[in-house]
């Protein structure tokens, strides 16, 4: 079985985010797990807000065009989305709305990877109510989901200077998530 390639991200580019501490320490389990593993920023692929008319006139950004083939390369992909306002952020659905965008031939961002999905935040519920959102809005572009996801309440005290989960608990479901994740990747892989 050949190696699964794996990408994590974060919906937030904001200095010091919980959820790019997330993606990072998912980045590093996926690394020791076997995965060729990569953390990236959505900073990295700026796009102005989504607008047919801007598209029009001026095609899709090219950040957007190297995102999606970045994207579309992978076996499996992990989202830490934070909530606003129980949803997930707009930096986010303005990535998924370019991204969808982008006419290409072979693999689709959305239909050829496996996704897996997680939240940090300072409230109880931990972002959930964002990944309520964010699931269905990727599944309808044809993403594979899987079921399990990370949420930490809390937030503040869920990560120690290193990056790794405080609890031990957290650390158990991460590892479970994806193990499963790599797993089912690999599968659909070869």
């Amino acid at each position: 079985m050949s190696t699964v390639s794996f990408l994590a991200f974060s919906g937030s580019t904001r200095q010091g985010s919980l959820n790019t501490r997330l993606a990072a320490a998912v980045t590093a389990r996926a690394a020791k797990l076997g995965a060729d593993a990569q953390h990236i920023s959505l900073a990295d692929y700026p796009a102005p807000l989504f607008d047919p008319t801007w598209e029009a006139e001026n095609g899709v950004p090219e950040p957007i065009v190297e995102l999606h083939k970045l994207v579309s390369a992978q076996d499996a992909v992990f989202i830490a989305s934070p909530e606003y306002n129980g949803g997930y952020t707009p930096l986010l659905k303005n990535t998924i709305d370019w991204l969808s965008r982008v006419k290409a031939e072979g693999r689709h961002p959305f239909r050829s990877p496996v996704y897996s999905l997680g939240a940090v935040s300072p409230g109880v519920q931990g972002g959930v109510n964002g990944l309520f959102q964010l699931r269905p809005t990727i599944a309808r572009l044809g993403a594979i989901v899987m079921p399990e996801q990370i949420t930490l309440g809390g937030g503040g005290s869920a990560f120690d200077d290193k990056g790794d989960f405080t609890n031990e608990r957290t650390e158990s479901l991460a590892q479970a998530q994806l193990t499963r994740l790599l797993a089912v990747a690999g599968k659909l892989k070869d």
